[in-house]
């Protein structure tokens, strides 16, 4: 018989893995063919960043670099770039996860804001310096990269609300945690 523990971890991963490649899918559909004016947030991102400030424990280094290797490849972005920052980005989070567990979720809006911004300019930045061609799929303008910035940290209370409605996703107690003193 399984631990409930790790029966938990086990089905959040498998949950998350489902709903990100959903979302990666929804990414690929020609939706709105034609030119787009304003950029949509990085939902997928925002998702993993969601998951990781509740259920760190859940999110298992190589499923998060699986999934945004996977989004690289369908989307002919430079392959492993994203996905390396995301794990950084998501690593970042899990090690601040403990003192970030009490803040109010102004704050914790804040910090994601702050980290998406970073994550964000260190991908154009390490494309700037090591020459990416953009044949394949052209870097988008600045400004265009700073609105989807934009859009993303405004969809972040949408997804964690969306999160723990649909999915029960929410903060972990102390007793949930591995480890951790009652």
């Amino acid at each position: 018989m399984i631990d409930p523990t790790r029966r938990r971890q086990v089905t959040g991963t498998t949950l998350y893995v489902v709903l990100g490649l959903g979302i990666i899918i929804l990414r690929l559909l020609p939706l709105a063919p034609g030119e787009v004016s304003w950029p949509g947030p990085d939902v997928l991102l925002c998702l993993t960043l969601a998951w990781a400030v509740r259920r760190p424990e859940q999110l298992p280094v190589l499923v998060i670099a699986a999934l945004f290797l996977i989004e690289n490849l369908l989307l002919l972005r430079p392959i492993g770039l994203w996905a390396a920052i995301v794990v950084v980005g998501t690593e970042a989070v899990r090690a601040r996860e403990r003192r970030w567990r009490d803040q109010p979720f102004l704050v914790e809006w804040l910090r994601i804001g702050v980290l998406v911004l970073g994550m964000m300019m260190t991908d154009r930045l390490l494309q700037l310096v090591f020459f990416v061609p953009g044949e394949m799929s052209p870097r988008p303008p600045l400004g265009q990269a700073l609105m989807q910035v934009i859009a993303t940290i405004a969809a972040y209370p949408v997804v964690v609300l969306a999160a723990r409605w649909l999915v029960g996703l929410r903060r972990a107690a102390p007793r949930d945690i591995p480890g951790a003193r009652i």
